[in-house]
C-alpha cells in the first residue's frame, strides 16, 4: 500500500501541435481568457491509461482505437467481469473487485452507473487518489490556423471538389506546466500502491509515447521535466499548494522560444527532497 503522501509537476513543450483541441472552438488548441494555452485534466489523463495501457495494466477507460479486449463500451467491459458479477449490488465488494482488476479504476476512479440488465442497474461511485489540474502555458500562445481542402469522398454519390475547404490549427511554441498529486488516504481506499505510483511516474515521463496523430506529429511534443515530491508521512510535511509553488519559472529573455529561454528550478522545503526527472 502507499504509505506517504506524493506530489508531482509536469513540464512539457509544444511545437507546431495541437495540444489539446477543443471541438466547440472548430477543434483550436484550448486557450483561456487571457490567450494562455491549456491542455485539460481529461486529456492528460487519458495520456497516462494510454501509457499504463502499453505498459500491461488493464485499462477500464479504454479508447475505441485502442481496446484489447473486444469491448465496445464500459457497460459492456463491467458486464464482462465475472468479480463484478460475484459482487452484485454490494457497493463496497463491486467498488473493491473493480479497483483490483483496473490500474486506471484505482487511480483516478471512476462511477458505474449503467442501466442495462447485464450489470444489473448498479450504480457506484469510486474516488481516487490520483488527481491532476489542467496543464496551462507559462506565456500566451500563438496558433497557426492553416487552411486544408479535401478532394475525397466520404460518402458514396458525393461529389468532393479540390477546393472543399477546412482548417487546421496548431501551436507555434509553448511551454506547459501541470501539478498534481496522490492522497495516501485515497489510496488505502482503492488499493493503490507504491508499485502503482511508480507506474504512474514512468508514464507522465514517457507521457507522449505513441501518441502522435496528424494534429501532433512525432516530436512536436516532449516532456520536459517531471518533478516528484514523496512525503514522510501518509497526510504530507506540506499542503499540496505550498509544495507545487516551490516549482519556479524565470523568462531569461523578453520572447522564449524553447525551453531554454526559462530558468526553470525548485525551491527546497525543509525535510522535502524534489526528485527530477528528464523526460524520455
Amino acid at each position: 500500500m502507499l504509505k506517504n503522501k506524493i506530489d508531482f509537476a509536469l513540464v512539457f513543450t509544444v511545437k507546431d501541435a495541437n495540444p489539446n483541441g477543443d471541438p466547440l472552438n472548430g477543434n483550436r488548441p484550448r486557450e483561456n481568457y487571457e490567450g494562455y494555452g491549456e491542455v485539460s485534466d481529461v486529456c492528460l489523463k487519458r495520456k497516462i491509461r494510454n501509457r499504463l495501457q502499453d505498459a500491461g495494466f488493464s485499462i477500464f477507460v479504454q479508447s475505441d482505437d485502442r481496446s484489447d479486449d473486444g469491448y465496445k463500451s464500459l457497460s459492456e467491459r463491467a458486464a464482462g467481469a465475472e468479480e463484478l458479477k460475484t459482487a452484485g449490488k454490494d457497493r463496497e465488494a463491486y467498488a473493491r473487485a473493480a479497483c483490483a482488476r483496473w490500474m486506471d479504476v484505482r487511480t483516478f476512479g471512476q462511477v458505474f452507473a449503467f442501466k442495462s440488465k447485464d450489470t444489473k442497474g448498479v450504480s457506484v461511485g469510486v474516488r481516487g487518489p490520483v488527481s491532476i489540474h489542467s496543464a496551462v502555458s507559462l506565456e500566451p500562445v500563438n496558433i497557426t490556423s492553416m487552411q486544408i481542402t479535401k478532394s475525397v469522398n466520404s460518402e458514396p454519390g458525393e461529389r468532393k471538389s479540390a477546393d472543399t475547404m477546412g482548417m487546421k490549427h496548431t501551436v507555434d511554441y509553448g511551454v506547459y506546466v501541470t501539478y498534481g498529486s496522490i492522497n495516501v488516504q485515497l489510496a488505502e481506499k482503492t488499493g493503490f500502491s507504491d508499485d502503482d505510483a511508480e507506474a504512474v511516474k514512468q508514464a507522465l515521463i514517457s507521457l507522449f509515447e505513441n501518441d502522435s496523430s496528424s494534429a501532433r506529429p512525432d516530436g512536436s511534443m516532449e516532456v520536459y521535466k517531471v518533478i516528484w515530491w514523496k512525503h514522510n508521512c501518509p497526510g504530507g510535511q506540506y499542503s499540496s499548494a505550498k509544495v507545487h509553488r516551490t516549482l519556479k519559472v524565470s523568462k531569461k529573455r523578453e520572447e522564449p522560444r524553447t525551453v531554454q529561454d526559462y530558468d526553470i528550478y525548485v525551491e527546497p522545503l525543509e525535510g522535502l527532497e524534489a526528485e527530477i526527472y528528464d523526460g524520455v
